[in-house]
């Protein structure tokens, strides 16, 4: 049975998103994406740690060649970005000339994704798209483009399926959302 509230620390979420919906929108990412990459090879960057569990069910889905990197990058504390984009771990592997595909689990302010933008850039792939399980387009400060969105959502905090607060949640089935 699946929790309608949960509490972290002493904040409680309500269910927002659930794993049956979340499964079923991957399903659909999975067929967009390989539309447009047939006969193509492609490099895909998943952003630890909050995208992990979104990368493996979207790759599960894939018929394709492709090959998986991670880079980790962190900008929260709490439950509010700091504004400052630092890389924890970058991906390691020549990109070059190739088509890459950056997944990451949530697409807020924008400049986490701009500066990963930038620096994947900078090693010269062939193409560059990103897919994001979710948007919030209300609260991005800088201009960025999503090619495949999930769910497009208000600005609120959520937990759940990679996501999460202090470490907290992110083994979660399903996205909960902070109650107001």
């Amino acid at each position: 049975m699946t929790k309608q509230e949960i509490s972290i620390g002493e904040r409680v979420f309500r269910i927002y998103l659930d794993e049956s919906q979340i499964q079923a929108r991957i399903r659909e990412l999975a067929a967009e994406i390989q539309e447009q990459y047939t006969n193509t090879e492609l490099v895909i960057v998943s952003v630890l740690n909050g995208a992990f569990m979104f990368t493996a069910d979207l790759l599960r889905k894939l018929d394709i060649p492709c090959n998986l990197n991670f880079i980790r990058v962190s900008s929260y504390s709490g439950t509010e970005t700091t504004g400052q984009v630092k890389t924890v771990m970058g991906i390691g592997d020549n990109i070059a000339g190739k088509h890459v595909l950056l997944i990451e689990d949530i697409v807020d302010t924008g400049i986490t994704l701009k500066e990963l933008l930038r620096q994947l850039e900078a090693e010269q792939p062939a193409s560059i798209r990103v897919c994001a399980l979710l948007v919030k387009p209300e609260k991005h400060q800088v201009p960025v483009h999503v090619h495949f969105p999930g769910f497009v959502i208000p600005d609120a905090f959520v937990v759940g399926y990679g996501l999460d607060l202090d470490g907290q949640g992110r083994n979660l089935p399903h996205i909960y959302q902070l109650k107001s």
